[in-house]
């Protein structure tokens, strides 16, 4: 009879191997083993993290929200606010509460001392930079200086230091801005002060990305086109009884009424003690109303794109501005191309204080 044929060969070949065979077969699975384990760990941590620990993830939504105010490439569109003019420009009419010293000199004065410091329009061109010479009224003669082109240098070189100290105003606020929403703790004097901006920006409830579009530059280019343009080069009679620079309207009692104006017509144009207050009404006028909703629109957005402000692009925007509407954009941008005023964009103030130190 044929023997059963037993399947243990594997078993039994097992048995006939030595412990010395057996002893190196074990060592040499255990590090096979070990080098694997070794080689696959990493790769599961990345996994893990990847699709696991992500999904786990607690994000501090407060830092998230403020990045996304402070660095958004979207434009949020700003609060429709009803602005209270006496918050919002409050600081201006303190101005008008402080008695004033102010001296008119007269043009040939003026004249000579831009010539001792060595302030001419020229050097701002060549060098960017400007004296800091603030004056406060401007000089009766100037409507008799009948030098076209001397008239216009003249009153450049009066309302630039002031345009530009409105501006540098303008940079520490935002600078302090960001400074302030950076920071994890505010100081009471810090949160304060961004109450106040609050008010002055017209801005409720607390909303940040308000303030942020609101709170910036005029191009110093439109600023000065648009004091020309209001004031005839500073000859109007607004400009020289009540430094208005800009024709800002005023229904309240207090103001210059317009020759010729409709007995039925209420409004006068706001007058001001000295120049500088007449400079920030305009900026923050710019700021707040409604009127310029488009105007601070895309100012954001070229902020947002790290572009230079244009004034001929923005001066598109303030056709609200005057009743002649397109007409008025269109005389704003042939003075700021006629007189080579985008000269001026970006020149700087010599310091006058530490404030002005800290921006330059």
């Amino acid at each position: 009879m044929k023997k059963k044929t037993k399947f243990y060969l594997g078993i039994v070949r097992f048995k006939k191997i030595d412990k010395t065979t057996k002893s190196f077969i074990y060592t040499t699975l255990t590090g096979i083993f070990i080098i694997t384990i070794f080689f696959i760990t990493p790769k599961l941590l990345i996994f893990k993290n990847n699709f696991f620990i992500k999904s786990l993830e607690i994000k501090n939504e407060s830092k998230n929200k403020l990045e996304k105010v402070l660095t958004s490439k979207e434009i949020k569109k700003e609060q429709e606010d009803d602005l209270d003019n006496l918050q919002v420009f409050e600081d201006i009419f303190q101005y008008e509460e402080i008695p004033t010293s102010a001296v008119r000199l007269s043009a040939s004065t003026i004249l000579q001392l831009f010539k001792d410091t060595n302030y001419s329009l020229k050097n701002v061109r060549k060098d960017k930079i400007v004296k800091p010479v603030n004056l406060e009224l401007l000089p009766k003669e100037i409507k008799m200086i009948e030098n076209t082109r001397e008239r216009k240098n003249l009153f450049i070189q009066i309302v630039l230091p002031l345009i530009l100290e409105e501006n540098n105003q303008l940079k520490y606020d935002r600078k302090k801005l960001f400074t302030i929403l950076n920071r994890s703790n505010n100081s009471n004097s810090e949160k304060k002060w961004l109450k106040m901006k609050f008010k002055q920006y017209g801005v409720q409830n607390n909303d940040l990305s308000t303030l942020k579009i609101r709170m910036d530059e005029v191009p110093v280019s439109l600023a000065i086109a648009q004091a020309a343009k209001e004031t005839g080069w500073g000859t109007s009679r607004f400009a020289l009884e009540g430094n208005a620079l800009y024709g800002q309207w005023t229904f309240s009692g207090d103001g210059i009424k317009p020759l010729g104006a409709d007995s039925n017509k209420s409004h006068k144009v706001m007058k001001f003690q000295i120049l500088q207050a007449s400079v920030r009404a305009y900026f923050r006028n710019l700021n707040t109303h409604s009127s310029y909703r488009e105007f601070r629109k895309f100012r954001a957005i070229a902020r947002d794109n790290d572009e230079k402000l244009d004034s001929l692009i923005l001066a598109e925007y303030l056709d609200k501005y005057a009743a002649t509407g397109k007409e008025y954009v269109k005389v704003l941008k042939q003075i700021i191309k006629q007189n080579s005023l985008k000269d001026f964009d970006d020149v700087k103030l010599l310091p006058g204080s530490n404030q002005i130190k800290k921006i330059i």
